[in-house]
């Protein structure tokens, strides 16, 4: 049997999506996974989502949608973790296109499904800002999510909608999205983590990292992106939700906007016009800046000095954990020198280490 689950922001949707996989149709089962190759700027440093050119080596399975395999490679200076999440797992990856606005990626969706003829569909996203309206100010990226949900919500087929962990992306508060949800559907634990527990190592997605930490038992709260937003991690943390897909649908201005788009700049002007802003334009605004400041070298003691300082004035706003893409931010360090961070730091204190998140309940900071 053919599973086809679709991550409805890309990045660690898919990894969630994985995960969601082995939990709940265990090996027996195939699974395609259809999602954006969106990594942000801390892995592509071009700005928004890319697109079949933007790669080598992809394979055509339909008219129009492209399978990402583990010999593909983004072309640079693009960057993006799908060629190495299709090596590391065994599941099947098929790139989300939205440069035809959401009519393409209905029809997209289309075509899967008459060529997989799938067991079931789900459009899962993490942390919930799928079901956002779109006015509220702690929105931040509502794009790519409502590009999906638009064209779940067109496609003539049984497609369900579920909701993992929670408020876990910070984009909406924990009580809104807790009142949003539907039926749980499952409760990830430390076992469900283990087939994606490599990935975690080097995938840079905050949301799905407490998502899989909170299912390990890791309680608390964690600090994470540029602006430094605290979340609850809590026993809701590891759930998985249904919500009903239409429901989600009434309730997303932005998604409703979008159903007619042909172009990825359609749907960007109704965010802009919605929402108050396109997240892509966020990301040019940023990649901009990043662009003119200057490279520095990785100074191990200045970056443990500098951590210390981090870490005491964090525990004074109540922060238990944060992940390693905020403390790269905090430090201001590019996302280039990320994994060069975390290994240090795995290295001179590996007991701090609450998998994939930095815990800062320890007693003892590394020494400089």
């Amino acid at each position: 049997m053919t599973r086809l689950i679709v991550a409805a922001g890309g990045g660690g949707d898919a990894v969630a999506a994985a995960m969601l996989h082995a939990a709940l149709y265990g090996d027996e089962d195939q699974a395609v996974i259809l999602t954006y190759a969106w990594d942000r700027l801390l892995v592509d440093p071009v700005p928004g989502p890319r697109r079949p050119s933007d790669f080598t080596g992809l394979e055509l399975l339909t008219q129009s949608v492209w399978l990402v395999p583990a010999e593909a490679r983004p072309i640079a200076p693009a960057g993006s973790t799908l060629p190495r999440l299709a090596a590391e797992l065994p599941h099947t990856f098929a790139l989300i296109d939205p440069q035809h606005g959401a009519e393409g990626i209905t029809r997209q969706l289309e075509e899967l499904v008459r060529h997989l003829e799938p067991t079931s569909i789900d459009l899962l996203d993490v942390g919930g800002d799928i079901l956002a309206r779109g006015d509220e100010p702690t929105l931040k990226s509502p794009l790519a999510d409502a590009l999906t949900l638009a064209a779940c919500c067109q496609v003539n087929a049984p497609i369900r909608l579920l909701v993992a962990g929670p408020g876990l992306d910070g984009e909406l508060p924990i009580a809104q999205v807790q009142g949003l949800l539907g039926p749980l559907v499952h409760t990830f634990t430390a076992k469900d983590v283990e087939p994606v527990s490599p990935i975690l190592e080097w995938h840079p997605s905050e949301a799905t990292g407490m998502l899989a930490a909170t299912a390990r038992g890791v309680r608390g709260v964690c600090e994470v992106r540029d602006a430094g937003l605290s979340i609850p991690l809590t026993d809701d943390g590891p759930s998985v939700h249904e919500v009903d897909l239409d429901d989600a649908l009434s309730r997303n201005e932005l998604a409703r906007a979008i159903l007619s788009t042909t172009t990825l700049d359609e749907a960007e002007a109704h965010s802009r016009e919605i929402c108050g802003y396109s997240e892509i334009d966020y990301e040019r605004n940023k990649a901009a800046w990043l662009k003119d400041q200057p490279a520095e070298e990785f100074d191990p003691r200045t970056v443990l000095s500098q951590l210390d300082h981090f870490e005491n004035e964090a525990r004074g706003r109540g922060i238990t954990h944060t992940t390693f893409r905020r403390l790269a931010e905090a430090l201001n360090l590019p996302g280039t020198q990320r994994e060069a961070l975390r290994a240090l730091l795995l290295e001179t204190a590996p007991e701090w280490y609450a998998a994939p998140l930095w815990d800062l309940t320890a007693t003892e900071a590394p020494s400089p």
